[in-house]
């Protein structure tokens, strides 16, 4: 039986770029929905120049990063410092059901593609605005990336030790999280329009859902006054809890006890090495008056130890689990199981593997349905079918760089 799509027949008009808003519109566009993206050759998506590259040689269409946040959809290249590109623009979001931007606050507004301008011929548009930190308020207008959100909203704070300077976590952080709550955003808002035929605009900052990660954080300030800083990979009530050092060079296995049978079933993965039997470590309080004394001990063992071989001995009893590099995870016998690395075929890098979907569903199908576009591929097709226009129109708006189209 061919599995149906989520989101078959609803059609998005992306305006965003970088993080936040392509990751939400491949959700919706791995679930069916037709998604096109805005794109340029003369003001491109800053993740078109970001490697890794195919074949470490950069161009505009060969960044795994851009394609990995771009399956299942098309381009449209257009020059926005055209007036005609603007209309085109304009058209697109009439077209659409739902219309996605990232830009600076006002931008759309100057182009004349503000909500307000959109929905008075299409009162049943939902329009998703994502930025740093929201449309409006005396902040609104700041430049930045995720990596400064993730410093102002306090994941630098928590991490690292606490005798040394906050470390900064990987990449654009919040550009990982927003995406979470703007998708759910726009499922609310579709919903919604499919009860009451009303549209809707959404304001997301991206500083505001991040801080959503921060909810126990947050409960204990209030509750208890106590400022959560860094603890390196301790936990405030589990013990042992840290990565420890296997054989060979950089291998490393995470391992946290939740309890004292876990902690009963490690002495025991341990042979019941005679440091680990003082009775007081059989409470997680006796364990974490000494924790420095388990750590050190714990690494004397595990540092003998093959990392893959540690994770077999200990799970499913004790939580553990190897700390995996990139080329690992592309061998693991669990996600090679579920399928989740998918490879689609590119016009430019050719065969690709890329991050299929988070979660599979029994009667449909999310898994990503092409490769993520070139600048301007789909121009033609798109202008043709969508807005109706003729060959020759086409053709002049491609000559005056109006449009702009993928060429081999």
């Amino acid at each position: 039986m061919t599995k149906q799509k989520a989101f078959s027949g609803i059609k998005v008009w992306s305006m965003a770029w970088i993080g936040v808003g392509p990751i939400t519109a491949r959700y919706l566009a791995d679930n069916g929905a037709q998604v096109i993206r805005m794109d340029s050759s003369n003001h491109p998506d800053l993740l078109r120049g970001a490697p890794p590259f195919k074949g470490d040689k950069p161009s505009l269409n060969n960044s795994m990063f851009f394609g990995d946040f771009n399956c299942s959809k098309l381009s449209l290249g257009l020059n926005m410092k055209e007036p005609e590109a603007q209309e085109i623009a304009f058209e697109m979001a009439q077209w659409a059901d739902v219309v996605l931007e990232s830009f600076t606050p006002g931008t759309m507004a100057k182009w004349g593609l503000s909500y307000n301008d959109l929905s008075k011929k299409n009162p049943g548009l939902v329009m998703l605005s994502t930025c740093m930190q929201g449309q409006t308020g005396p902040r609104a207008a700041y430049p930045g990336y995720g990596n400064i959100m993730a410093s102002m909203s306090g994941f630098y704070e928590v991490t690292g030790w606490p005798d040394r300077d906050p470390v900064s976590v990987y990449g654009a952080y919040t550009d990982f999280i927003a995406p979470r709550f703007t998708t759910m955003a726009l499922i609310a808002a579709l919903d919604h329009k499919r009860r009451t035929g009303e549209g809707q605009y959404i304001d997301v900052s991206q500083y505001e859902a991040s801080l959503q990660f921060f909810g126990p954080e947050f409960l204990d300030y209030e509750v208890n006054d106590v400022v959560a800083t860094r603890h390196g990979n301790h936990h405030p009530t589990l013990c042992p809890h840290n990565v420890y050092p296997c054989l060979g060079e950089e291998n490393w296995i995470a391992i946290s006890v939740e309890d004292d049978q876990q902690w009963a079933a490690l002495k025991e993965a341990m042979d019941n090495p005679p440091w680990a039997l003082n009775p007081d470590f059989d409470t997680s309080a006796g364990r974490k008056s000494k924790e420095s004394f388990i750590d050190d001990q714990l690494a004397l063992w595990t540092a003998q130890g093959n990392a893959n071989d540690l994770f077999q001995r200990l799970q499913p009893n004790v939580a553990a689990g190897r700390v995996n590099p990139a080329d690992a995870l592309y061998e693991d016998p669990q996600i090679e199981h579920r399928d989740y690395f998918q490879t689609v075929s590119h016009t430019v890098m050719g065969d690709v593997v890329l991050n299929g979907a988070q979660a599979n569903f029994s009667n449909l199908d999310n898994h990503p349905t092409k490769a993520p576009p070139c600048v301007g591929e789909d121009s033609v097709d798109v202008l043709k079918e969508c807005l109706g226009m003729s060959d020759a129109d086409i053709a002049v708006l491609i000559e005056k760089n109006v449009v702009q189209v993928h060429i081999e």
